[in-house]
């Protein structure tokens, strides 16, 4: 069921259980936001977010029984035995294990689905053919990468580091009584 001894090894074979996965997202680990990857991406635990691979990548996510992922799913492989919550698009293989759980929209294709699998959404055969006639599956991310002072390039404006609070005294006070001064009243010399 998960990837056995399959003799096709061509560009549409799935991937066998001795893939090596990369990423491991634990049970007691909840991700919230986009995740962007390459390679294997085994999840036991919850993604709060879209689960992105290019296209051509080789990259497989597969989501174990207690995994959850509430977001769109963009990998060539996929494969499901827990909860998604979004759609999910497979330009080369997508199985569906017993467990499995879609609330969405399957755009796959080729998809593999066992007895007690569920789907809450429509079966689109979209990626048919040879790779290069495929239409490219969607990147959509929820929220743009940060660009972070060590990444940037002399000429690009850094986001900026929140300071402390309390680190700039208030400006407003009465120097006297320490206290602000009331709505409206103007600040004497």
């Amino acid at each position: 069921m998960f990837g056995g001894n399959n003799s096709n090894k061509g560009s549409n074979s799935k991937p066998s259980s001795s893939h090596h996965f990369d990423t491991l997202i634990s049970a007691k680990a909840e991700i919230v936001g986009d995740m962007h990857f390459a390679g294997g991406l085994h999840i036991d635990g919850k993604i709060f977010g879209n689960i992105i691979a290019e296209d051509n990548s080789g990259a497989i996510v597969r989501i174990s029984e207690n995994g959850v992922v509430v977001g769109e799913i963009s990998a060539p492989h996929v494969v499901v035995n827990g909860s998604v919550t979004g759609d999910v698009h497979a330009c080369e293989h997508l199985e569906l294990a017993s467990k499995a759980k879609i609330k969405g929209d399957v755009f796959y294709n080729m998809i593999e689905m066992v007895m007690g699998s569920q789907v809450s959404g429509q079966l689109k055969h979209s990626y048919r053919g040879k790779p290069e006639d495929r239409p490219e599956m969607p990147k959509h991310v929820t929220q743009e990468k940060p660009v972070l002072e060590s990444e940037t390039d002399p000429k690009v404006k850094a986001l900026p580091v929140k300071k402390a609070s309390g680190s700039v005294p208030n400006q407003n006070k009465d120097a006297a009584t320490g206290k602000q001064p009331p709505a409206g009243a103007e600040k004497k010399p």
